[in-house]
């Protein structure tokens, strides 16, 4: 088997909830949004943002800013805010040294998570990345994870792993590309999805068993 190694980014390699608190408590105080509108902040982006997010709110409650302004003050706030472990980071380098080939697959929009990929660090230890808003498709569909082992110069047709929270996205669609698969448990697992060949606590523990794999 190739040793490819496909990350999640949020929730998996970094805390986006607690970096979607901090980042939306200080927009609001930046622009001096209504308490209406900092609710439908954090339940419109709870799951993901788009800029579009921030035309419909600017409609929602009639803002004279433009939304591209609060979508960039947004992107630049979330880079900012999030964060990845040191530990992480130097799981990550160790499976480097260890002729693994590392790769980030991520749904979102391209700008806000190669701005994050950037900040925390990880794109120093990674060998490519592919965003959903890349291609306006979303894991699990399987040409988003062709696209992510082109990236990082291998082919899916070789094997490897992919790793992440997301019981449909990450562990359906890596069970679709071919792919072994880790899941970091937490969301509720859907009837009828075939089983994640290991299932951990943290991205550290799924870094130890690729590690192990490589003895």
């Amino acid at each position: 088997m190739h040793r490819l190694a496909l990350f999640d980014l949020d929730g998996t390699l970094a805390d986006r909830q607690a970096a979607l608190s901090d980042a939306l408590t200080r927009l609001c105080r930046s622009r001096a949004l209504s308490p209406d509108a900092e609710r439908w902040l954090r339940i419109e982006l709870a799951d993901r943002a788009t800029a579009s997010d921030f035309a419909r709110l600017r409609n929602a409650f009639a803002l004279k800013v433009p939304a591209t302004d609060l979508w960039q003050e947004y992107v630049d706030l979330m880079s900012t805010a999030v964060t990845c472990r040191r530990e992480v980071l130097e799981g990550l380098a160790r499976l480097r040294a260890a002729a693994w080939t590392i790769g980030i697959i991520t749904n979102g929009a391209s700008d806000i998570q190669r701005a994050k990929i950037a900040s925390t660090g990880l794109a120093s230890v990674v060998d490519g990345v592919t965003a959903s808003g890349d291609l306006e498709i979303r894991k699990p569909d399987l040409r988003l994870f062709e696209l992510a082992a082109t990236r990082c110069g291998v082919s899916l047709a070789d094997g490897g792993w992919m790793i992440g929270d997301n019981p449909t996205g990450d562990i359906g669609g890596g069970h679709q590309a071919g792919l072994h698969t880790i899941w970091l448990r937490g969301r509720p697992w859907p009837n009828g999805l075939p089983a994640a060949h290991h299932v951990v606590d943290d991205v550290t523990d799924a870094i130890t068993i690729l590690l192990t794999e490589t003895e």
